[in-house]
């Protein structure tokens, strides 16, 4: 697999003389850099390595080398080029020591979760062997405690070729000895340079920090969302068709023109990256920072190669003191699109230096209030297991769920043990796949909080409205669903549907135990009504002549006329016509009598048979057309036989 090596020290101290005199190539190629003698931007070269004795072969021989600039001025150059290494070469000159920039770039190496590297003694020309011997002294002592401690330290002179054999030899045994861990399924290349080449047109490069691309592969620019296609692909000075994780790779864009790019951009396959205006991290202050971060501070914020103002807003206390590590939110002035473990950096303005550091986890754009538990989700995404990281993340996202894309960055798993893991999770119910179409999951937790909120919501409905026998699908969904996925709420109601937590009659849906019910004035009103449209037998009172003297209008005694409809004490003709049940059967009786002798039955026949006036007869008529005891034909009736029992 490609391996990437990438420079850090002081200003001066021969990093670019030194790459130059181990790869053959000049990494200063700007002609301010030429005139002034520094390195001002990133400078990209590599080398072919020698064997190693006592070894079969078979690691990379190949290194990539990634030069940097030293200045303190251009620290932000240096961070874009140190995202992406595998390894430190530490460049220290033997006249000098240990310099400003030097801690400073190891602080952020450290930060950016580098941990192996060589140091390389420069200028060694120019100083007598026992100031060479205090030097390295100085240097192993300076490097107790940090990554580089015990590192190999090597004496050489890019002038006179002392020691560079010895130095590539480390080199290549580091290299050999390096398996990084680089994901396969997720395409992520940040540009560290835009340029135009003639005969080829727009050109990026920058290292691939995970999957492959290939010629011709669709391409979308983050966080800015343009399109491009691959039109060609460079590695090492070479054209080549595909490129693997752990390459310096130049990119031939198609479509697009220098302009609409800059360092910091992002190349990935489309739909694959969210960008954000804020992320969660997980981050250290250093030891040497000269203060605290205090809560809502502005600060120059590192990622990959794109440097963007920031502010800190610490998610559990008010300060974060030099050494402390803490959850914080992040918030950008223009967003960013990172994956689950990235490594970012903070620079303070005044003075200017790196301050604080750390890992990226929650990438995507939920909410994580201060001090509220969500901040202990935050925390355990540190877990080791697959399991628990998607279940913190799903455990963020609450309701809203995340895709399968969302949690591949979320969580930063291949997509095969991504897979794995969320069968798992979902065989335990822990995960749960609530749009197969969008493939959408939702924390079990979750939908065990909502059905456990549903139920609740039914129980506090019957309590309000005991006289109503449930609630329509639709008034449900528009009130206690309507913050939550359409599809989410199906999943919850048809979950405690088929689990017999929820009852539905046609559209109507209520717990189990409910019946109607009326409260003790409701029930006096029920007898009240009652009573009066029995009174009124066969000629019933108007529904106004019923209500005015019990001083309720009919939106208020609405679920008292239900219920006795339910009950079958009162059976509704029309609107505002009601009929006492034993009242009506008297009539019906009557008319299936006349039947019983005659096949047709005028409305004339029907007033003398029923006695009533045209004023109920007409509507009665109507009635038993409409429940099919009769059949119209012309202005008569016929008896329907079915109805005959």
């Amino acid at each position: 697999m490609p391996v990437i090596m990438g420079t850090a020290g002081h200003i001066d101290h021969g990093k670019t003389t030194l790459v130059k005199a181990l790869t053959g190539i000049d990494c200063d190629r700007l002609a301010e850099e030429k005139k002034r003698g520094i390195t001002i931007e990133l400078g990209f070269a590599f080398m072919d390595l020698p064997p190693v004795p006592g070894t079969k072969g078979g690691g990379p021989r190949r290194l990539g080398v990634v030069d940097v600039p030293g200045h303190e001025r251009f620290v932000k150059n240096m961070v874009a080029g140190a995202a992406g290494i595998d390894f430190v070469l530490l460049v220290i000159a033997a006249d000098e020591g240990v310099m400003p920039q030097t801690r400073e770039h190891l602080e952020i190496c450290s930060l950016l979760g580098i941990k192996t590297g060589v140091v390389a003694l420069t200028k060694t020309d120019m100083v007598e062997p026992d100031w060479l011997d205090m030097v390295k002294e100085e240097v192993a002592n300076y490097l107790q405690g940090t990554f580089l401690e015990g590192a190999p330290i090597m004496p050489v002179s890019a002038h006179t070729g002392s020691g560079l054999d010895e130095l590539k030899l480390e080199l290549a045994k580091l290299a050999d000895g390096f398996a990084p861990h680089r994901r396969s399924d997720l395409f992520r290349l940040p540009v560290d340079r835009v340029f135009t080449m003639k005969g080829y047109g727009t050109v990026v490069t920058g290292t691939l920090v995970s999957g492959k691309v290939k010629v011709g592969d669709d391409i979308t620019v983050y966080p800015g969302g343009l399109s491009t296609k691959v039109r060609t692909l460079q590695s090492h000075g070479a054209q080549v068709e595909e490129v693997q994780a752990g390459s310096r790779t130049a990119v031939n864009l198609a479509g697009v023109e220098v302009e609409e790019l800059s360092r910091g951009d992002v190349l990935a396959r489309p739909g694959t990256l969210f960008p954000s205006l804020f992320w969660d991290v997980e981050l250290t202050c250093l030891k040497s920072s000269p203060r605290s971060i205090k809560h809502r501070k502005e600060v120059h914020f590192h990622h990959g190669s794109r440097e963007v103002m920031a502010r800190v807003y610490l998610l559990e206390g008010e300060a974060l003191e030099p050494g402390q590590t803490a959850m914080c939110r992040i918030r950008f002035t223009e967003p960013l699109a990172g994956v689950y473990g990235d490594r970012v950096v903070a620079r303070s303005f005044s003075p200017l230096r790196t301050i604080a550091g750390g890992r990226l986890l929650n990438p995507l754009p939920h909410r994580v209030k201060r001090f509220s538990p969500a901040v202990e989700t935050l925390r355990s995404l540190g877990g080791e297991s697959p399991e628990a990281i998607v279940l913190g993340q799903l455990a963020l996202a609450g309701p809203a769920g995340l895709s399968f894309g969302q949690l591949l960055v979320a969580t930063s798993l291949e997509s095969k043990a991504l897979e794995k893991a969320l069968q798992l999770m979902g065989g335990k119910q822990e995960a749960l796949l609530v749009d197969r179409e969008a493939r959408l999951y939702v924390s079990g937790q979750v939908v065990q909080q909502l059905s456990e909120s549903l139920l609740a919501h039914l129980a506090d409905y019957h309590g309000r409205e005991p006289m109503k026998p449930g609630v329509a699908r639709g008034g449900l969904a528009s009130t206690w669903g309507r913050r939550l996925p359409p599809k989410l709420f199906h999943f919850v109601l048809e979950g405690l549907l088929k689990k017999g937590g929820i009852a539905a009659e046609a559209e109507l849906l209520r717990l189990p135990g409910h019946r109607v019910s009326l409260a003790s004035d409701a029930s006096a009103l029920r007898e009240k009504i009652l009573a009066a449209y029995v009174a009124g037998g066969e000629s019933p009172p108007n529904l106004k002549d019923v209500l005015e003297p019990l001083g309720v209008t009919f939106k208020e005694a609405a679920a008292v006329f239900k219920v006795l409809q339910d009950e079958g004490r009162l059976v509704k003709v029309k609107e505002e016509m009601y009929y006492a049940r034993a009242a009506l059967d008297a009539v019906i009786e009557r008319t299936r009598a006349f039947f019983a002798t005659r096949e047709e039955m005028s409305p004339q026949d029907f007033r003398e048979v029923s006695q009533l006036s045209r004023k109920y007869a007409i509507p009665l008529l109507e009635y038993f057309d409409k429940e099919k005891y009769t059949v119209r034909v012309g202005d008569n009736r016929r008896w329907r036989k079915r109805q005959e029992s």
